[in-house]
């Protein structure tokens, strides 16, 4: 039983591993009289899933690879995305292909214009991009006409929103934001991770002398609750001030920290060498995870006009998602944390294969070692 558990885990080691960020793409349109301006970046990853680019299979697209797929490319976006003007016909455009990079890897930034027959006043929008290859991924949709903006995030339920330039809902772009939050943390394993490592001893510790297993479950709230809030005040903190801008950091700087502190604090359930400190351990590094939550925002490009409700409930959706998490997790760690299966599997073996994925995380950023390179 033990060899199976972990063959298992080895086999799925390589795609989580690989995971660490949810599938997105980013749509912005821009609307000036009779045109629309639209950009749309799309991770190369995806369309290598959807169309293959890597023609020699060697592990790393090209350029040439990528210009000898255009077309196919086109064809494969075009048939998932609509953009209409609801008072007269567009003519799209194309200009030349790009490619950007974002925290996640590359991305093929596909610019185009739509010439229209007349005045725009409402755009209507159909997105389906991926969902049938994956139900996860979501399209993000920022649209501006002069000082009007609006933020729609597209998914398997939302595939379509038409859009009047003389309304703007700032209550449906704040719950967009929240859930897009929420999805956010359960989405970004290393976030996660970092804070199950930190939850793990709350309910059982090795020390010197053995297991000590907390029976106080007020204390451990306590202790819980301090863990929680010291990492929610730290990364709101820095959310906030790269959001704003008033504090930029490299992405590789902040994605290689990110899963420097999950190997931490995972080597820490092994070989325990800080443990009453823990609140202050999630305080610090929560500082770096907050730039790595501003990632979403920063790459919207959000207005002024805009960027209160939405950091206000992107921010809100984060903390609702660690809640669930911990209500969950906390009981069941509770009610097994006297057993073996607590303190050999979960809090020993659960934390060295942590430390394998998490390692493989940072050399990927630290180094540069994407799977796949332009």
């Amino acid at each position: 039983m033990k060899s199976k558990t972990i063959l298992i885990v080895l086999m799925l080691l390589p795609t989580i591993a690989w995971c660490h960020k949810a599938s997105d793409s980013f749509l912005t349109l821009t609307v000036e009289k009779n045109y629309i301006f639209v950009r749309w970046d799309i991770s190369l990853r995806d369309l290598e899933y959807a169309v293959g680019l890597d023609v020699d299979d060697n592990g790393a697209i090209t350029w040439k690879e990528l210009q000898e797929r255009i077309n196919d490319i086109e064809t494969y976006v075009f048939s998932r995305l609509q953009v209409k003007n609801r008072s007269g016909e567009c003519y799209r455009e194309m200009l030349p292909l790009q490619v950007d990079h974002h925290t996640d890897g590359a991305y093929a930034v596909l610019n185009f214009n739509l010439d229209c027959s007349s005045l725009i006043e409402q755009v209507d929008v159909k997105y389906r991009l991926f969902f049938d290859l994956d139900p996860t991924h979501r399209g993000l949709l920022h649209i501006r006409n002069n000082d009007n903006t609006e933020f729609v995030v597209f998914s398997p339920d939302l595939q379509q929103i038409n859009f009047t330039f003389m309304k703007s809902n700032r209550w449906q772009r704040f719950r967009q934001f929240v859930t897009e939050g929420v999805r956010h943390i359960w989405a970004g394993y290393d976030h996660l991770l970092f804070l199950i490592c930190l939850l793990l001893p709350s309910v059982a510790r090795k020390t010197s002398v053995g297991w000590v297993q907390n029976e106080n479950f007020i204390s451990i709230l306590w202790q819980v609750g301090r863990i929680v809030t010291a990492f929610t005040v730290a990364h709101s903190l820095t959310l906030a001030l790269a959001v704003l801008q008033w504090v930029n950091l490299p992405s590789r700087l902040v994605e290689s920290a990110i899963a420097f502190s999950v190997i931490l604090v995972a080597i820490n359930n092994i070989q325990p060498f800080f443990r009453e400190q823990a609140w202050c351990v999630a305080f610090a590094f929560g500082l770096i995870h907050g730039f790595g939550f501003a990632s979403v925002l920063d790459s919207l490009n959000l207005t002024a006009g805009a960027l209160g409700v939405s950091l206000l409930g992107f921010n809100l959706g984060v903390e609702l998602g660690q809640l669930i998490i911990v209500s969950i997790f906390l009981p069941l760690a509770y009610f097994l944390r006297s057993y073996w299966f607590y303190q050999r599997i979960l809090m020993q073996a659960g934390s060295f294969v942590i430390i394998l994925i998490s390692t493989i995380w940072f050399l990927q950023r630290a180094f540069d070692l994407n799977f796949y390179q332009i």
